[in-house]
């Protein structure tokens, strides 16, 4: 018995399902969950001592690679001043102008703890700037785990086979509408059919909690339009598209403009921190100018602010870096099409998914057709050669700058060996 098996039959004793987030459960693979030990550049490095080339990147934000030098330095230098201090300090105030500078739309920002705090927040704010209540979200877009958002939501939601969350009373769900994602009249019947009721459209840009499914040409612009003509907020999740897509994300790859946008951990290089941030006159309903109340003890950590500026700061002076992940994730599309033709890739930029299914995936129910028998047999093969995946069909494959042309190739050769699990 490995020391992961080990540890996680001490850890099922103490921890529900021997985890502390079903994202990293193996159960919908039939493993056990590898406990990591350590990671650096494009490896990850479990506690028996194996080997691995992650495809994971901590779910996203490692877009450097893990342990970059220069965010690890200024990491060690802020510690040595303390690691909380529950008050103002200068990074807080260059980490708002970055942002602001970087994302279009942007002209104030707060931080937060996490992605689900992020979006629970902006939901609040699009709810007390538009004295409205309802909010329409997209079947299978994953907007975090609090009660208004866990219907019909990706992620582990989607891969643990339950549609919605036992805890959440019907009340808090019952003004989240859901759309279909890339389906723009089924957006516009929810605001003819709910006037004047509709406080905002949150959708994540690039829905990459049911695989990675891009938005079709128009779909973007069609719900700027709409959130227009009917007075709504439009909230882009970029928890995962936020600095990696581009300098100023999914706003400046598409060319649309959010009202409100909401990140993840890639703001903190990977550490536990989140943000939100838009409009000025949005933004200033919030506490302690407005009426709309948000606190956080850690928000602004010292620590997370300082990895969170050495790794923006070299996002924003290298666009090379985005070239060299984009072309990779490219040439991961290209290579998987052509290695397994009977299966649909999708992607944009350094995200790809490749799902068992031969029918295009454009939405949720497209996604749900993935024959998830075989994407297991696929990731223990992958796995048992050193290729470190997220155990669901349902999630991204994230390229890095650390990641080489070597690393794709070995990868396109080991995916078009894996059995087929049937």
């Amino acid at each position: 018995m490995g020391r992961s098996e080990a540890l996680f039959q001490e850890a099922v004793q103490r921890m529900p399902g021997g985890v502390n987030s079903p994202v990293r459960a193996y159960q919908s693979v039939g493993l056990t969950p590898r406990f990591i030990a350590r990671a650096d550049a494009q490896q990850i490095f479990d506690v028996d001592g194996v080997a691995y080339t992650d495809y994971v990147g901590s779910w996203g934000p490692m877009i450097l690679g893990h342990n970059h030098p220069t965010v690890r330095q200024a990491v060690m230098e802020a510690v040595q001043n303390g690691l909380s201090f529950g008050a103002a300090t200068e990074n807080e105030v260059k980490m708002a102008q970055l942002v602001c500078e970087m994302v279009p739309s942007v002209e104030m920002v707060r931080m937060v703890n996490s992605g689900t705090e992020a979006v629970m927040s902006a939901v609040r704010a699009a709810r007390g700037y538009t004295h409205r209540d309802k909010v329409i979200k997209f079947a299978g877009c994953y907007h975090g785990h609090s009660d208004a958002m866990l219907v019909k939501a990706g992620s582990g939601v989607m891969t643990a086979g339950v549609p919605d969350s036992a805890g959440v009373p019907a009340a808090c769900a019952a003004d989240t509408l859901t759309a279909r994602y890339n389906h723009l009249e089924g957006v516009q019947q929810l605001f003819e059919q709910n006037k004047d009721q509709i406080a905002a459209v949150v959708i994540e840009p690039v829905a990459a909690n049911m695989g990675v499914v891009e938005p079709q040409e128009g779909f973007l612009q069609g719900l700027r339009a709409l959130c227009d003509q009917y007075g709504a907020v439009l909230i882009f999740d970029e928890v995962i598209t936020g600095f990696r897509l581009a300098p100023g994300g999914a706003q400046e790859y598409y060319g649309v403009r959010a009202d409100l946008v909401t990140f993840g951990k890639i703001i903190g290089a990977g550490m536990p921190v989140g943000a939100y941030g838009g409009r000025r006159e949005i933004m200033q309903m919030i506490a302690p100018v407005g009426s709309v109340y948000q606190a956080g003890t850690l928000s602004g950590n010292p620590v997370a602010m300082a990895a969170g500026l050495a790794q923006l700061g070299l996002l924003r002076e290298h666009p090379e870096i985005y070239q060299r992940v984009n072309l990779l994730g490219a040439r991961l599309r290209d290579g998987l099409r052509l290695a397994l033709p009977e299966c649909t890739v999708n992607g944009v930029g350094s995200l790809v998914c490749l799902f068992f299914t031969d029918q295009p995936v454009h939405d949720y129910e497209s996604a749900k057709t993935s024959d998830t028998k075989r994407f297991a047999a696929y990731f223990k093969w992958m796995l048992a050669h050193g290729i470190y995946l997220a155990p669901s069909q349902f999630e991204a494959i994230f390229l890095s700058y650390a990641h080489t042309q070597a690393d794709v190739d070995q990868f396109l050769s080991l995916a078009a060996q894996a059995p087929n699990g049937r």
